[in-house]
């Protein structure tokens, strides 16, 4: 079963964050993401662009600020 977060940023945006592999092998999603690592996609609910992340494989885990803050930083990376 796949499982999502959903998180809200500091600007009020709420996104939804989902395993970009979920149900893969480990070696496809440790060739994607790397080693200890997870490929997740976080889909805003308007306004903005989708980013791909590369977390921690106990991402689920994370403090909903730590994500937030990870998706603005690949926000701010995209723009860059």
């Amino acid at each position: 079963m796949t499982e999502q977060r959903d998180v809200t940023t500091r600007d009020g945006t709420a996104w939804t964050c989902i395993e970009a592999l979920a149900g893969m092998p480990e070696a496809a999603k440790e060739k994607l993401a790397g080693n200890g690592r997870r490929a997740v996609v976080c889909t805003p609910s308007g306004g903005a662009h989708s980013v791909r992340l590369s977390l921690a494989e106990d991402w689920r885990a994370m403090p909903d600020d730590a994500l937030a803050a990870a998706i603005e930083a690949g926000l701010a990376h995209d723009d860059a």
